[in-house]
């Protein structure tokens, strides 16, 4: 989605609009369409959103596959920013300076239309940026962990999912975000599991939603 939450406060800005329209009960390709039919229209962050008319923002949510979903998501993005406007002072990134995990998913599940799956979800990217954003293992990825038969030993489920990250040379939250996605995309009713699970060895299709050209060659943290 040509978001870098590691690049600082304006990224995360983008990823706060993102991760709302993913909080949507709605396909996330065309939650990533959506996104980029908004960025393209110069609505990046939830401060642009705010504006906007409801009627630029229904025509945008439209043209990003929101047919049934536009009237209330243009309205919830409104209200959502002038919560943050009043609460935050129009940056959702000020909560940054928040270090305690517990008053930070407070603060976020406190917003209009934010709930503790969109809250998760969006601290799950921020994890080792923001100092409070440690939210515990998406119970998705748990799932699909054990079903890949790794074993924690007893251990916190993501401070061993960061070990096992670690030692494979990769970000931790990407890990947890193919965990998510196996646990999306895969049945997991008679799959024998482990390294015999189909969804393993089966290339998943990729996305007939056309996306806009990205800037530069995407790193593992893009999204």
């Amino acid at each position: 989605m040509g978001i870098h939450v590691d690049r600082g406060p304006r990224e995360v800005e983008r990823w706060f609009l993102a991760a709302t329209l993913f909080g949507t009960r709605i396909s996330w390709r065309i939650v990533e369409h959506t996104y980029a039919v908004f960025d393209s229209n110069g609505v990046s962050t939830i401060a642009n959103a705010g504006a906007r008319t409801w009627d630029e923002l229904v025509a945008f949510l439209d043209e990003g596959g929101y047919a049934r979903y536009d009237f209330r998501t243009a309205t919830r993005l409104l209200k959502l920013s002038a919560a943050v406007g009043e609460r935050h002072d129009g940056r959702i990134s000020h909560l940054a300076r928040e270090e305690d995990p517990t008053a930070l998913e407070a603060a976020l599940d406190a917003l209009p239309g934010w709930g503790p799956v969109t809250v998760r979800l969006f601290l799950r990217e921020l994890r080792g940026v923001w100092p409070g954003a440690r939210p515990p293992l998406d119970e998705r990825a748990l799932l699909s962990a054990r079903h890949m038969r790794l074993r924690f030993g007893g251990i916190e489920p993501i401070r061993a999912l960061a070990a096992l990250a670690q030692s494979a040379s990769v970000d931790v939250r990407d890990l947890e975000g193919a965990l998510v996605r196996l646990g999306l995309v895969h049945a997991f009713a008679g799959c024998p599991g482990g390294a015999l699970c189909r969804a393993l060895t089966t290339r998943v299709p990729s996305s007939p939603v056309p996306r806009p050209p990205a800037s530069r060659s995407p790193s593992s943290r893009d999204r």
